[in-house]
C-alpha cells in the first residue's frame, strides 16, 4: 500500500517540509532508505545520512534544523522515535490483517470454544475445552491453549507459544515464540527422609491489557490466587516469572531476568538484564535495577535507582566500582607502607637499644 507524506504527517500529527506528495510505501533505515521508503531520524549521530539518504520521507525532530540540502520530504513531530515506532505497529498490524484469516486444517478446537469475529487459527494448533477467544485475534501455528482460559481481543500468539489452563489474557497482548504461560510455580515440601513433595499449583496467571512477552519466557501460575502482569508491562526475552508474582503496570524487564515467587515489583519499574530478584519481596514504585545487579531485599523509596550484587544504590555503587578498580595498586601501596613501618620500627627499636646499652 502507498500512502502521501500528507496522509503520514495527518497520521502522527507532524508537518511537512517539502513534497507533500511524495508517496511511500515501505519503512527503513535511514541508512538504507531507497524511493518509496520511510525512515526516521532520532539520535543525532546518524544525522550525516540524512543528506546522503535516497528515502522519499524522512521523520525528523520539530526544531531540526539541517545543516546541508536534504533531497528527502521531511515531517517534523515532537519525537520522531515514537511516531515512527507508531507507524511500525500499524504497518504491522496491516500486514497481519492483509494475510491471515479463517481456520487452517488441520488443527483441533474443541466444539465449546467460543470465538469471535475475524479470529485466526493456524495450522496444527490446539484448543481446549471452555475456551474463549476475542475479536481480531491471531493463533500462529502450534499453539496451545489451556481448558478454560479466556483471550482478548486484538492478540498475537506467535508458533510455539502454550498457554495453561485457566490463563486469563486480556486485550492486546503480543506473546512470542515458545513462552508459556501458566506453568506449575516450584513449590516442593522437605521431607524428613530428605525427599520433596510436590506442593499442587492451583492457581493461574493474570496477563492484563497491552502487554508484550518475548520469546522462550516463562511464567508460572500461582499455588493459590494469580501470578499477575499488569496492565502495559513489556517482558523481554528469556525471563523467569515465579508463582504469585505481581508485575506492576508499565513496568519493563529485560532478558534473563528472574523474579522469585510473592515478589511485588511496583508500576513503572525497569529491571535491567540478567538481575536476580528474591522471593517475597516488595520493590518502590518506579525501581530502576542495572544489569546483573541482585536484589535481596525491600524497597521503598520511588525512582531510586540500584546497581551491584549485592545490589546498592547507584551512586554508592559507582564510588565502590572506581575502588574495586584500584584495588592492585592500593595494595601494593600498603605493602610499601607496611614495609616501611617494618623497617621504621626497626630502626626505633635498633635506636632504643643502643641507648639502654649508653646508660
Amino acid at each position: 500500500m502507498q500512502f502521501t507524506a500528507k496522509q503520514i504527517s495527518e497520521f502522527i500529527n507532524g508537518t511537512i517540509e517539502g513534497d507533500a506528495d511524495a508517496k511511500v510505501e515501505e519503512l527503513s533505515k535511514i541508512e538504507s532508505g531507497q524511493a518509496g521508503s520511510l525512515c526516521f531520524l532520532s539520535n543525532p549521530k546518524y544525522e550525516n545520512y540524512l543528506y546522503s539518504t535516497n528515502a522519499s520521507v524522512v521523520i525528523v525532530g520539530q526544531d531540526f534544523v539541517p545543516s546541508e540540502p536534504v533531497k528527502s520530504t521531511l515531517i517534523k513531530v515532537a519525537d520522531p522515535y515514537s511516531a515512527f515506532s507508531v507507524l511500525l505497529e500499524k504497518y504491522n498490524e496491516v500486514n497481519q490483517m492483509n494475510t491471515q484469516s479463517g481456520i487452517e486444517q488441520p488443527c483441533f478446537i474443541h466444539p465449546s470454544v467460543k470465538m469471535g469475529s475475524n479470529v485466526f487459527i493456524a495450522a496444527f494448533s490446539y484448543i481446549a475445552e471452555n475456551v474463549v477467544i476475542g475479536d481480531n485475534t491471531k493463533v500462529m501455528a502450534q499453539v496451545y491453549i489451556g481448558p478454560d482460559s479466556k483471550i482478548g481481543n486484538n492478540c498475537v500468539f506467535f508458533p510455539g507459544v502454550k498457554i495453561y489452563n485457566k490463563s486469563l489474557i486480556g486485550d492486546r497482548v503480543m506473546i512470542h515464540s515458545n513462552t508459556v504461560i501458566g506453568s506449575d510455580g516450584f513449590g516442593f515440601a522437605p521431607q524428613k527422609d530428605g525427599t520433596y513433595s510436590k506442593i499442587a499449583q492451583i492457581g493461574n496467571v493474570v496477563v492484563e491489557d497491552d502487554v508484550e512477552i518475548g520469546s522462550n519466557t516463562s511464567i508460572d501460575r500461582a499455588t493459590m490466587g494469580s501470578t499477575f502482569i499488569r496492565k502495559g508491562v513489556k517482558l523481554d526475552n528469556l525471563i523467569q516469572i515465579a508463582h504469585n508474582v505481581d508485575v506492576g503496570e508499565h513496568s519493563v524487564v529485560a532478558a534473563q531476568t528472574g523474579i522469585s515467587g510473592s515478589t511485588k515489583l511496583g508500576e513503572k519499574s525497569v529491571i535491567g538484564g540478567q538481575v536476580g530478584i528474591a522471593g517475597h519481596l516488595s520493590l518502590a514504585k518506579g525501581t530502576q535495577i542495572g544489569a546483573q545487579a541482585g536484589i535481596n531485599f525491600n524497597t521503598s523509596e520511588e525512582n531510586k535507582q540500584w546497581h551491584g550484587s549485592p545490589a546498592q544504590p547507584l551512586r554508592d555503587w559507582m564510588r565502590a566500582s572506581v575502588i574495586f578498580k584500584q584495588l592492585p595498586a592500593v595494595e601494593k601501596r600498603i605493602a610499601f607502607l607496611e614495609s616501611t613501618i617494618k623497617q621504621l620500627k626497626a630502626l626505633i627499636d635498633q635506636n632504643s637499644t643502643i641507648n639502654n646499652n649508653e646508660r
